[in-house]
């Protein structure tokens, strides 16, 4: 005969789980584009946390879409390989040495590490791009970049194919041109832009600050648009969160309910803004 005595710890997860009921049937079917970035990409124990989290997400329901970057790891292989980089006020030129590198690191390497992970925890991670049955077709953002690309079309419906069968579909920020060239995408952008395309219920920007912050230095927890754009105007939004807010502004003005820039370094960052009353950073709506 076994014994057991109930301590806090049980009964905290019990009522933890009790109070995201509300919460688990407001996603039960609905879309999160998450773009992975940042320290859940930086350490194997980010990684399979990041991936426990959302094989959960699609076993209450969600569909999960991960948009993941890879910055770091293209620098690196770059530099192993001696190939100098051209800046244009501030941004990388992508020529075509540089092109095949960054499609070899984010749709090779970077890609299956994010899909070995989510396959680990019992998911069905599947593996894109967006060269994939044309999932992502671009323009050049501008020549003086090469091979940096917009997206234009994103082809939403082979995504919700996959919903259906249950897979997790992780895709590398590489688009296809009209006329057969291939493109790098800035992550956040192509997080964007999938969203909007599926008309998502959320994106989620996992990064690894706090959220965006007011003039006194304090994080704010939801803002609209309006908001977004006076903090910009009056330079309290500035640096790296500029184009975090342009991509949240762009999805949720193209159909995505609200975009959040979710503190990634908090543990179960996911799961706390979705499934909580606090969240994990800012939100941003229309």
């Amino acid at each position: 005969m076994k014994t057991r005595d109930m301590n806090r710890d049980w009964i905290a997860t019990a009522e933890t789980l009790s109070s995201a009921l509300p919460y688990l049937q407001r996603y039960d079917d609905a879309i999160v584009v998450i773009k992975l970035g940042g320290h859940a990409m930086g350490s194997d124990e980010g990684m399979e946390s990041f991936a426990r989290d959302v094989v959960l997400l699609r076993q209450v329901g969600v569909n999960p879409v991960i948009v993941h970057g890879g910055g770091p790891m293209i620098n690196s292989l770059l530099d192993k390989l001696q190939i100098k980089s051209e800046f244009v006020n501030g941004k990388r030129v992508t020529d075509a040495a540089t092109m095949e590198v960054v499609e070899m690191v984010l749709s090779g390497m970077v890609n299956k590490r994010i899909v070995q992970a989510i396959n680990a925890q019992g998911g069905r991670g599947i593996g894109l791009s967006g060269k994939d049955a044309n999932l992502i077709t671009c323009e050049m953002t501008d020549p003086a970049l090469g091979f940096v690309g917009t997206p234009s079309e994103v082809n939403a419906d082979m995504l919700k194919n996959l919903f259906e069968k249950e897979f997790i579909p992780v895709i590398a920020p590489i688009g296809a041109g009209r006329a057969g060239e291939t493109f790098n995408i800035n992550g956040d952008t192509a997080a964007g832009a999938v969203a909007a395309a599926l008309k998502a219920d959320r994106l989620l920007l996992l990064t690894d600050v706090a959220g965006v912050k007011n003039a006194e230095g304090v994080v704010v927890t939801e803002l609209k648009a309006a908001d977004v754009e006076a903090m910009t105007a009056a330079g309290v939004i500035a640096g790296g969160m500029i184009p975090k807010t342009e991509t949240a502004l762009t999805a949720v003005r193209g159909g995505v309910r609200a975009c959040t820039i979710v503190d990634g370094r908090v543990p179960n960052a996911v799961l706390l803004e979705l499934f909580t009353d606090h969240g994990a950073g800012s939100m941003i709506r229309s």
